[in-house]
């Protein structure tokens, strides 16, 4: 099935053809939706209120359920429960956990070298991924790429490389961002709780842009892109000065913010704004990237070449690991020794990233990635069909949303959306619910999953937007 997956290539809108299961790999689960026990079971309940004894209550969950083991669509819990994941680890695992290459470069290298810090020894590993890199992101231009640890790094150090780059300290973000919980990438995310309330003063320097959202521009969505660039060059040229701006930081479609896909036109105009100026154009792929919509990064959509783009979460199956590539003028503006860490670019986590690669290509995931959205799209339109709960469905690829808003009205639903999160958990689907106004049902499947995984989480989903 794994070469199966490979030639599935739907046209965009049709029905995709069926896949079968997921490869039944050795120490897999299943590939079933079980539901044993009521969901948290009695285990995962016991080993959730020890947790509470030793762990800080900072420390949200979204599903108090521990999970022994995982693979495919199904994540298998302390209780027996097979749940199937439309959370891949917050888009971590997009080639789906413990994936088979990844175990075996992971292995491998565990047994060879498991760190000497790349700044002070180095190894091939780290090459092989910025060499991947450099030739996958898009632009035919010189590039070069950094390793870090996790995405808010490796924004944090994009900011510091153009910065550099430019002689300019000011750094444009947008409406409804989310780029990290670092003291300068939470001031650059736009939601106050849980992310940033109490937790100031923040970093200096950073603006905040409308984001051009078109099922709540204030205008018209016809109207969004136009208004939004109008709004962002005033920003930047009458109320910063362009020679100040060092860079402007944008996710090609929002994550946390909730699954926000700008209008055509809009990102093309903010990175015709930044070259106008001399401005940095920092794409945050940290969740978009790695195959996840479709395309390797979600710029690709518009045809847009960020000067930098910062890779994350699917970049190593689920190892810590982040990348920033970039132009390779900017990249060499930073003196050696500015950029870099004790465990950026860990040669396990380098092997787990190369087995996520060839896992991409052997399988052709990003034509998977189309065809869950041609399969998933018009089963959740059909249920927002006459349900005044649902305000919009959209996303592109393997990243699809559900806005709830109070029918009859846009007034974000929260609730609603916290009712269908909530009845999916008790039938064993994993969803997450985003947004500024936590009004959001994301749904983020591995790659690998099968049609019928798929299909029986939408269901469950579709239910429970009927329950309302």
């Amino acid at each position: 099935m794994a070469a199966d997956l490979a030639t599935m290539t739907p046209t965009p809108g049709d029905p995709a053809p069926a896949a079968g299961p997921a490869p039944a790999e050795d120490g897999w689960p299943e590939q079933t939706r079980i539901v044993r026990t009521p969901i948290p079971g009695p285990k995962s309940l016991a080993r959730h209120a020890h947790r509470k004894q030793v762990l800080s209550d900072g420390l949200g969950t979204v599903l108090p359920v521990f999970v022994e083991r995982a693979g495919g669509g199904i994540l298998l819990d302390a209780d027996d429960n097979h749940l199937i994941d439309f959370a891949s680890g917050i888009a971590v695992t997009t080639v789906g956990s413990s994936a088979p290459a990844v175990v075996r470069r992971v292995r491998e290298q565990v047994a060879k070298v498991t760190h000497t810090c790349f700044l002070v020894t180095e190894y091939d590993g780290y090459v092989q991924v910025g060499e991947i890199l450099n030739r996958l992101t898009p632009g035919t231009h010189a590039k070069k790429t950094a390793l870090f640890s996790t995405g808010a790094e490796a924004v944090e150090n994009a900011v510091k490389i153009a910065r550099v780059a430019t002689h300019r300290q000011a750094i444009v973000t947008f409406g409804h961002a989310y780029h990290g919980r670092t003291l300068l990438t939470m001031t650059m995310t736009a939601k106050n709780i849980p992310y940033k309330d109490g937790f100031g003063p923040f970093a200096p320097e950073i603006y905040r842009a409308p984001l051009a959202y078109p099922y709540r521009w204030p205008t018209t969505a016809e109207r969004c892109a136009t208004e939004a660039l109008a709004a962002l060059e005033d920003l930047v040229v009458k109320q910063i000065g362009a020679n100040n701006t060092a860079a402007i930081v944008i996710e090609p479609i929002q994550g946390e913010g909730g699954f926000i896909v700008p209008p055509a036109a809009y990102l093309t105009g903010v990175a015709d704004l930044a070259r106008a100026h001399g401005i940095v154009l920092i794409a945050d792929e940290v969740q978009t990237g790695i195959a996840r919509t479709g395309e390797m990064f979600a710029c690709e959509h518009d045809g847009v070449v960020p000067d930098i783009i910062v890779t994350a979460k699917g970049l190593a199956g689920g190892l810590p690991l982040s990348a920033v590539t970039g132009r390779a003028d900017l990249m060499d503006a930073v003196p050696a020794g500015g950029l870099g860490g004790t465990f950026a670019g860990n040669p396990v986590a380098c092997a787990a990233a190369l087995g996520v690669f060839e896992t991409i290509e052997e399988l052709d995931l990003l034509a998977r990635a189309r065809q869950i959205e041609a399969l998933a799209r018009p089963v959740l339109e059909a249920a927002a069909d006459g349900n005044g709960w649902i305000g919009e469905v959209r996303g592109r690829g393997a990243m699809l949303a559900v806005e709830f808003v109070v029918p009859g009205t846009k007034d974000p639903a929260p609730d609603a959306a916290a009712a269908v999160m909530a009845a999916c958990h008790r039938q064993g689907v994993v969803t997450l619910q985003c947004g500024t106004y936590g009004n959001v049902i994301r749904l983020l499947p591995p790659l690998v999953m099968s049609d019928e995984l798929l299909l029986d989480g939408l269901a469950v989903l579709t239910d429970a937007c009927k329950g309302l």
